[in-house]
């Protein structure tokens, strides 16, 4: 029976030779991730279904990364019960301050995450590692602790969606672009519960970092999962983080898709994401004048090293508007060192924008960039409801890194090609 990669990975994790669409299954999990806030949560649950070991010390990862540095004393209590957890129950993956990262950003770097992979992480946007070739997916807690005890999920065999993308992309258009542009055509449900498979030739051009800001936001289009097959690219990015290489599956050529999307980069612009929804958006030059009050440039879409040359290379030379904040994140200890070895953090310094450590705090609306009522802004992070990153009355526009520090230089939403000319060429 001819099978997607989807199917092909949880059939392998279930122990059959094949699973159909609508099938429920129990799965072996590869990996059990959760954060500081949903795994006290997963914790009780554990204690509660009278778990005394953990199913695996090494496949049980803990990483406080939404309010750390601790904000306030709740958050300082729930990273105590981590560590606490952690010491007790020996796991290898807890990381502390100074290691930590953004979580979807940290597990892919430190080669926790394998092609053919199966995790579970209680956070929505675990279906990141679909850019390796992997299968993951966001659970609650509930689900997690019960993992944490058997090593088992359950999980209902998703129908896939494929995404043909062709073509050559427009200039300064990246995996934002492409992912914020399939979402306004399938719409925030809809994939629900389908699994997103990205496919054509013209992702082989694309980065890992793109492909992890893609997979990321399948989840935005009510996905199961986003997955990549794996490629080069895919097998050059695990061996340089992990002895191991995983299993690489691919879709059979005659599998069944429940639809067929096909995508031209020649036709599609820098895409911006109005409030309230993923799914509201336009083309940068559709977007008029949008003047905004911050710029965030980080979280787990877009907090990788490619991410912040982009912005740096946008923004060598040029100043903040005034009354513009810019925030810039890197999402772990290793992208922040690397993107300081570059000169980046001098680039944005000097540009006046403020660098934060490794966190996802005003992603959520925790800290770290709280919007006050009437305030707008501009971010590459993956979601823009109400009130996402602070008042109910302030409003959020997803974008690319490119067109976000275009937007904070200008001071309103715009393209790069706005920028006024420098007179030095330059070198990044």
């Amino acid at each position: 029976m001819s099978q997607t990669i989807t199917e092909k990975i949880l059939a392998a994790h279930a122990g059959v030779k094949t699973v159909h669409p609508g099938q429920l299954i129990e799965a072996r999990v590869d990996l059990a991730l959760a954060n500081d806030i949903t795994a006290p949560i997963a914790m009780e649950v554990f204690y509660k279904a009278s778990g005394k070991k953990v199913f695996d010390p090494k496949k049980v990862v803990l990483v406080p990364d939404h309010f750390v540095p601790n904000k306030d004393i709740a958050a300082a209590e729930q990273c105590r019960k981590m560590r606490l957890f952690a010491r007790e129950q020996k796991l290898t993956h807890f990381f502390e301050l100074g290691e930590m990262g953004v979580e979807h950003a940290l597990l892919p770097e430190k080669g926790l995450v394998l092609p053919g992979d199966l995790v579970i992480g209680a956070d929505s946007h675990t279906c990141t590692y679909g850019a390796l070739g992997a299968f993951a997916t966001g659970v609650g807690s509930t689900d997690l602790g019960a993992a944490m005890v058997t090593g088992q999920t359950w999980l209902k065999v998703p129908e896939t969606i494929k995404l043909v993308y062709r073509g050559r992309p427009r200039p300064w258009v990246s995996g934002k672009d492409l992912i914020l542009y399939t979402i306004g055509d399938l719409g925030v449900d809809g994939a629900r519960y389908q699994a997103m498979e990205f496919s054509g030739p013209a992702l082989a051009g694309l980065s890992m970092a793109d492909r992890f800001t893609m997979a990321n936001m399948a989840i935005e289009a009510g996905a199961k999962n986003g997955i990549f097959e794996p490629d080069d690219s895919t097998m050059a990015y695990v061996r340089e983080r992990s002895k191991k290489k995983g299993k690489i599956l691919h879709s059979d050529p005659d599998a069944q898709y429940r639809e067929t999307r096909y995508y031209d980069l020649s036709s599609i612009e820098p895409q911006v994401a109005f409030p309230h929804l993923p799914e509201n958006t336009r083309p940068i030059s559709k977007v008029g004048k949008v003047p905004i009050d911050q710029a965030v440039i980080g979280s787990c879409t877009n907090g990788r090293l490619e991410d912040l040359r982009i912005a740096a290379r946008v923004l060598k030379g040029h100043q903040v508007a005034k009354g513009v904040r810019l925030i810039i994140i890197p999402a772990t200890p290793w992208i922040y060192q690397q993107a300081m070895s570059e000169g980046l953090l001098d680039i944005f310094l000097k540009a006046g924008g403020v660098i934060s450590p490794p966190t996802c705090g005003p992603c959520l609306g925790g800290f770290m960039g709280i919007l006050a009522q009437g305030e707008r802004a501009i971010s590459t992070t993956n979601r823009n409801f109400v009130g996402r990153m602070g008042h109910p009355g302030s409003e959020v526009y997803l974008a690319s890194p490119a067109i976000t520090a275009a937007s904070a230089v200008l001071g309103s939403i715009g393209p790069v090609e706005a920028l006024p000319r420098l007179k030095k060429v330059r070198s990044l």
